[in-house]
């Protein structure tokens, strides 16, 4: 099994350089929202082992916020970041990535600041990287390469089955499976189709997660006392600060709403990128580290083969700090519009997204951490909105899959390789051509 991985390079945009970086960047476009895959910047479609990847100016409209609990607001440049989903290590796809775009990337990075052009590409990106807080892969070792491969064997099974329909129609299901194998072995044979098989999965990923399974637990279990102590204290001032904080969340600027609707819904996947500031002070700062430290965990080790919690539409997510801890980046990729998206989490895991967003500046008002909030829907899709950055360039390695069609075609390859099955195992099976 082959883990993915991702990455975030994050730089200040440097002085007077935004619109020519805008430009550099929608020339890689065949036009909004929609990325030409072998652009002559970053050509992401020769890159297999790459399945999602973004670059968005990261402008944050909603920095002024931060006034109303008393605090100047900053005045930093907008920075651009390269937010990325890849098979395998990052560090060693952002190798392979600058030995196959180095110049490209190039181009894009000398608009911020540092960045010289003379010195050493990789170094340079990795240096400017930023850990993810928490990083969910709907399924984890499902190769892009798999991905592909398993969508040409489900289109040549129905191609095969609507063309031998009426001879296949008087067998029984397990005759017509026994067919299907045969057929798929001829392809093969031919060329025509590939299944490669999965890779050995790397020891050292195994003993990193071993150590993280076994280590957060036990850190918990060390620091209880503690954090008995602590709670009544917490409980306290958590409430203090939602009574107090204040909501903003007015209607969305028809313009930014507009320009952030450009660009969706051109496939049945979409983008996702939002950015915000954090309440001030170390209580928000430290609750929001320790509750994404224990969402990594379950994203590491439970949600981990097509559902975060009860949401099963996200094919790669990510949550990324920014300005020590000050500001929080989100990216997404997920199935279906923004309408559904936000309303898939408000009906099932609103929870989730209070205990996370909550400690962002503006966000509804929540009660214990975990109820109303997001409850509050109107409130609640202004903030997001709001929140919302437009993302210059996405890049998809599969279009047209969702995540629900690609484990029905891992499901369609894993019957097919059974050796054999029973009428009934056979007819359930056919079901999903």
């Amino acid at each position: 099994m082959t883990p993915q991985s991702s990455f975030a390079v994050v730089a200040p945009i440097a002085t007077g350089r935004e619109s020519d970086l805008r430009a550099c960047l929608a020339s890689m476009n065949h036009r909004p929202g929609v990325v030409d895959p072998e652009n002559a910047v970053v050509p992401f479609g020769r890159f297999e082992r790459l399945h999602f990847a973004r670059f968005v100016i990261l402008d944050d409209r909603t920095v002024g916020d931060i006034a109303a609990h008393g605090v100047t607001p900053p005045r930093d440049p907008p920075s651009l970041a390269f937010v990325g989903d890849c098979d395998g290590p990052a560090p060693d796809f952002l190798r392979e990535l600058v030995r196959g775009a180095g110049p490209g990337l190039e181009r894009i990075f000398s608009h911020c600041e540092g960045f010289s052009g003379r010195g050493d590409l990789l170094g340079w990106m990795t240096a400017h990287e930023r850990p993810a807080a928490t990083h969910y892969v709907n399924w984890v070792g499902r190769t892009v390469r798999q991905i592909r491969e398993e969508h040409a064997l489900r289109q040549a099974l129905e191609t095969y089955l609507d063309a031998h329909a009426r001879t296949l129609g008087s067998r029984a299901p397990a005759q017509v499976c026994d067919d299907l194998r045969a057929f798929v072995a001829r392809e093969r044979q031919a060329g025509r189709l590939t299944l490669t098989a999965a890779e050995p999965t790397p020891l050292g990923w195994r003993l990193r997660q071993l150590v993280h399974l076994i280590g957060v637990p036990l850190v918990l279990l060390l620091a209880a006392p503690l954090l008995l102590l602590y709670l009544p204290v917490f409980l306290v001032l958590l409430r203090r600060r939602e009574r107090s904080d204040p909501v903003i969340a007015p209607r969305p600027d028809p313009e930014h709403a507009k320009q952030l609707a450009d660009l969706e819904d051109h496939d049945v996947t979409n983008q996702f990128s939002a950015m915000g500031t954090l309440k001030p002070g170390w209580f928000r700062r430290t609750t929001l580290t320790f509750v994404l430290w224990i969402v990594s965990y379950t994203t590491r080790h439970i949600y981990t083969h097509g559902f975060l919690a009860r949401v099963g539409t996200i094919h790669f997510a990510r949550w990324t700090f920014l300005d020590d801890k000050h500001r929080l980046l989100f990216a997404s990729n997920y199935d279906g519009s923004l309408e559904s998206y936000m309303d898939d989490f408000i009906n099932k895991v609103a929870f989730g997204l209070n205990v996370v967003f909550t400690n962002g500046v503006g966000y509804p008002r929540t009660r214990w951490l975990l109820l109303d909030g997001a409850k509050d829907e109107q409130k609640f899709k202004y903030f997001i909105r709001r929140h919302e950055l437009p993302t210059e360039v996405w890049y998809n390695a599969t279009p047209g899959l969702t995540a629900v069609e690609k484990e029905r075609n891992s499901r369609i390859r894993s019957g097919l390789e059974q050796p054999a099955m029973t009428d009934a195992e056979a007819r359930e099976w056919l079901r999903l051509l």
